[in-house]
Order: C-alpha cells, then sequence, then structure tokens
C-alpha cells in the first residue's frame, strides 16, 4: 500500500494540556495503546503503561522519555480479577483511564469455543468495568476525570466471525453511556471510540484479508495506530469538555452502495 495513504502518526510532542495529569492505558504496548501513550504523554501527561510484555512496555517507555515525557510501567494478567484489581491500587489517584486492551479471535458461532469466549468477556468487558469500579469514585470525588473505552465498528456492524468480539465490545459501548450518567454529575466524562480497520501488530497476522478490510470503508485503507490514538487523546482531553457518553466513530466512512 502507499505510504502516503497510510495516514499521520500520533505526535509525541504537542500542546501540553494535559500536564499535571496521570494517564491509565491499558494494552499501551503496543498498536492503538502504544500509539495513545505516546500522544497523551507528548500532551504532557504522565502515563502509566499496561501490558504483560516488560521487553515491549520497555520500548514504549523508552519513547516517550527520550521525548522528555514521564511513564511508567505496570503489568496485569487482565484475565484474572485480582490482578486487576491490583492494577488499580498500584495506578493510585488516575485522572485519565483508557480502557485499550482487547482481544479478537474472529471465528463463526458454532467454531468459538468456552475458552475463547471466556476470555473475550474477561478481557474486553469484565477488566474495563473492574477499573472504572476501582478508579472512577475516586476521580468523581476529585471532581474531574476522563474515561475513553476503545470499542470497534463490530459493536454495530456484524460481520462473518465477529460475534463474540463484536458483542463484547457493543457492551463496552453500552456500559459507556450508563458510566457518564451515573459520573457524569460528579465531573468525570466517560466516552468511547469505535476504531475501524487498524493497522497494528496485531492485526497484521490476518494479512491481505485485513488490507481488504481497509479497501472495503469510504477513505480506501487501513487506519494507522496514531490515528485511532488521536481521537482517544481528543476525548481525554479540556477540548472534549461537553463531550459525555458517545462514542465517537473512527471507522474510516461507509461507502456508498448502489
Amino acid at each position: 500500500m502507499n505510504k502516503d495513504l497510510a495516514g499521520p502518526t500520533a505526535p509525541v510532542t504537542g500542546a501540553a494540556d494535559l500536564a499535571g495529569r496521570t494517564a491509565l492505558i491499558t494494552g499501551a504496548t503496543a498498536g492503538i495503546g502504544r500509539a495513545t501513550a505516546l500522544a497523551l504523554a507528548g500532551r504532557g501527561a504522565r502515563v502509566i503503561v499496561h501490558g504483560r510484555d516488560r521487553e515491549r512496555a520497555e520500548a514504549t517507555l523508552r519513547r516517550i522519555e527520550e521525548a522528555g515525557g514521564s511513564a511508567r510501567f505496570e503489568p496485569a494478567d487482565l484475565t484474572r480479577p485480582a490482578e486487576v484489581t491490583a492494577l488499580a491500587e498500584r495506578a493510585g489517584d488516575v485522572d485519565i483511564l483508557v480502557n485499550n486492551a482487547g482481544v479478537f479471535h474472529f471465528a463463526h458461532t458454532a467454531d468459538t469455543d468456552q475458552t475463547t469466549f471466556d476470555t473475550h468477556v474477561e478481557v474486553n468487558l469484565r477488566a474495563p468495568y473492574l477499573l472504572v469500579q476501582a478508579l472512577a469514585p475516586a476521580m468523581a470525588k476529585r471532581g474531574h476525570g476522563a474515561i475513553v473505552n476503545v470499542s470497534s465498528g463490530a459493536a454495530t456492524t456484524p460481520g462473518h466471525g465477529t460475534g463474540v468480539y463484536g458483542a463484547t465490545k457493543a457492551a463496552l459501548e453500552s456500559l459507556t453511556r450508563t458510566w457518564a450518567a451515573e459520573y457524569g454529575p460528579a465531573g468525570v466524562r466517560v466516552n468511547a471510540v469505535a476504531a475501524g480497520p487498524t493497522r497494528t501488530e496485531g492485526t497484521a497476522a490476518f494479512g491481505d484479508a485485513f488490507e481488504a478490510a481497509g479497501r472495503s470503508v469510504a477513505l480506501g485503507r487501513l487506519a494507522d495506530a496514531g490515528e485511532i490514538a488521536a481521537a482517544v487523546a481528543f476525548l481525554a482531553s479540556p477540548s472534549a469538555s461537553y463531550v459525555n457518553g458517545t462514542t465517537l466513530s473512527a471507522v474510516g466512512g461507509l461507502p456508498a452502495h448502489g
């Protein structure tokens, strides 16, 4: 694919409108999560990089620190509730929570085994729920905070083999609206970004089939992880101060038919 069409990468430096804020980003050692960590650090936030791979985390931390940002690594297995709770405790007072970590295993319903089903629910749905449960009340007590859930176009658009993945993302969007109503009166905004087909280390494994998914959107290409991160950073920033309870669609647009 022509690299000129790949879209911009999220900046590592920029306006410091998040200075003094602490951001916890799950799944921040690669892909959209890493791009989001770089974007928020570039806007002045102190970033907590969550992941499971320390080597990849160190690469993310190094990029942030080389750009003059501040970050630390906190590991956790999001399939284990006790580890999710412990992650929240170690994170401490968080001003921005980005529930980015997710799993996606595409299979038809008849071919989806119990382990695959459970893992999707555990990582894509239960982990964000537990983190919001643990961190949002303190945000509300302080009178401010921003939570951004990374969803997917699969939450609203059916696709072959996306059943359990899309279902967990649809549930996450429903929780986004509920949390926005629950914590909004205390100054905590909760939004989501529905990401379209995005070029990451994880999606590279799908090869040509995934490239075709990019060609199917109105923009005619896959998203760069930095483009999705820019949408997340907007919702986390003061620029979105009156945006609450919405899902920002970053899916590249629907093509015309007929």
